[in-house]
Formats: structure tokens, C-alpha cells, sequence
């Protein structure tokens, strides 16, 4: 099934919630993917499986619905700031509920949900760029309603004096403008398959992503390691190449070593997914297998 945009207020409102839900599906069945759950397993997760993963995609349907229903060709506001912060509370209420309290896709909601709001904003005829100017925009406003949560996130940006997934929005989703997008019509230029590309996107993500789920659970080295291990995936060609497989088997079995899972990464991707959803044409859109390999 290939999804399509649609017309109108309602119409592309729940084309966004669909898309958004697919791209964190397809994030989560992409494999091998490094420490993190895949159609392979569970990574370096004790209490997250795939078929949870994807049951908490499906619980933010209504949230992204919700989003762009709202959002639709409003201003960035303070106004708006606070009504998409608590649509997406209450998504992340809607989320732990569904998975039982696992935190799934709290990071997932943070950035699809900006995205899915600056479309709607833009009335679903602005350009990627346009988009993530926007949501940046947006990120950058106050949200007074919001409760003071230290969350581990934020408190690896403390300790480790790094930038988060506030900034990363705050900056236009750099990660996913600059690296990953670029990165993923390469490899598809260069003959790569689908599920390779995405891969690629992902390694490009975290060369360079100060990704605090990693910081949390493995510090420092944990984070070198992974951003170490995607460069060399990349410079023997990418996921097309044997060099690149083999660079990203070893990169997976250090990741797991260490109990790290770059879900900040697998968070921009499913960014990176909706993006290009959004400014491709529906040619792109086929979702992947549910068990796909290399």
C-alpha cells in the first residue's frame, strides 16, 4: 500500500498522523541496526520488543492527527507552542498506557510532533527546508504549562555538556537536514537498495549525534564507539558495500558490548523517514517488508 497525500484540512491531517506512524514502524523493523530493536531482536533493550515498538507508533496516530488538525496554517506562537506541548503530553500519556509504562518513543513525539506541526503550518506546500525552520521556530518558544522534568536525557546534556533532542530542534533538526537526508538519496543514487539507504541515513545520524541515550547508558566511550564505528561504516562505502557490513556487524556487536542504543539516532531517523515522505514523490513511499535483511 502506498500512501498518498491527500487534500484539504482533514484529509492531509490524517495522511501526517499515517506517515508519522509508518516511519516510526519502518524505523523500528529496519535491520541490523545497531544495539537497537529491530526485526533481528531486541538489541541492548531488556524491555522493549518490536511488536511494543510498533503497537506505540500506532498509539500516537490520534497525537499526529491531532497535531496537524491544530496546527494547520497557524503561526509559530506562544499560543500554539503550549497547545502542540500538551497534545503532546497527552500523546505520550496515550503511549505509556499502550505500552504498559515503557518509555518507546518519548523522543519519537518531540520530534515527528514538531514536524507534523510545522507541515500543517505551512499547509503541506512548504519545502523541507521551510518545514524544519518552522518546527525550529516553534521549539524555540516558551512552553510555561510544561512540568519541570529531569528527565535522563537532560541529564546526560548536564553532565556531559552536550546538545539534546531541545536543540537539535531548536536547530532545525541539523542531523536530519544536513546529514541523513543527503545521505539517504545518496546511496539510493549510488544503487543502494531501500533498506540499505536507510541504514546508511542512520549511520550518517550518528556520526556525529552527542546521542544522550547513549551517553546515559554506556558515557563517553560508549558514545565514541558508536560514532567511530558509523564513520567507518561509511568510508568502506555504506550498507551496499561488504566492507560496510562487515564494519556494521562489529559496529552492532560493540554497541551490545557496552548496553548502548542510540535511540536518539533511531528518533531522527524516523524524522528523517517522515521528511522524506513529505517532499518525495509517492514512488517513495512503499513500506519495507516487516522481515527484511542485507
Amino acid at each position: 500500500m502506498k500512501l498518498q497525500p491527500q487534500t484539504g484540512v482533514e484529509g492531509s491531517a490524517q495522511w501526517l498522523a499515517r506517515v508519522a506512524t509508518q516511519s516510526m514502524i519502518e524505523e523500528a523493523r529496519l535491520s541490523p541496526k545497531p544495539g537497537l530493536v529491530d526485526s533481528r531482536g531486541n538489541g541492548a533493550h531488556h524491555d522493549l520488543t518490536l511488536s511494543l515498538m510498533e503497537r506505540s507508533a500506532h498509539s500516537l496516530s490520534p497525537t499526529f492527527h491531532a497535531l496537524a488538525l491544530q496546527s494547520w496554517k497557524r503561526p509559530a506562537d506562544i499560543a500554539l507552542r503550549q497547545l502542540v506541548g500538551r497534545l503532546g503530553r497527552e500523546g505520550e500519556a496515550q503511549m505509556m498506557e499502550a505500552t504498559g509504562g515503557v518509555n518507546t518513543h518519548r523522543g519519537a513525539i518531540w520530534a515527528l510532533g514538531l514536524l507534523v506541526s510545522a507541515a500543517a503550518m505551512h499547509g503541506m506546500e512548504g519545502s523541507s527546508e521551510e518545514i524544519a525552520a518552522s518546527a525550529a521556530k516553534l521549539a524555540g518558544l516558551p512552553d510555561s504549562t510544561a512540568p519541570k522534568i529531569f528527565s535522563k536525557g537532560l541529564r546526560a546534556t548536564r553532565r556531559y555538556q552536550v546538545s539534546g533532542a531541545r536543540e537539535e530542534a531548536q536547530q532545525g533538526f541539523p542531523h536530519v537536514m544536513r546529514l541523513a537526508l543527503p545521505q539517504l538519496r545518496r546511496s539510493r543514487e549510488a544503487g543502494a537498495t531501500e533498506q540499505q539507504a536507510r541504514l546508511d541515513a542512520l549511520m550518517a545520524i550518528m556520526t556525529s549525534l552527542s546521542d544522550t541515550c547513549v551517553l546515559s547508558r554506556a558515557g563517553i566511550e560508549g558514545l565514541e564507539t558508536m560514532q567511530n564505528g558509523a564513520r567507518r561504516v561509511l568510508a568502506a562505502g555504506g550498507t551496499a558495500q561488504a566492507a560496510g557490513r562487515e564494519a556494521l556487524a562489529k559496529l552492532d556487536g560493540q554497541m551490545l558490548a557496552l548496553n548502548a542504543s542510540p535511540g536518539g539516532a533511531a528518533d531522527l531517523l524516523a524524522a528523517t523517514l517522515l521528511m522524506d515522505r513529505i517532499a518525495c514523490d509517492d514512488a517513495r513511499v512503499t513500506p519495507l517488508p516487516q522481515h527484511s535483511h542485507l
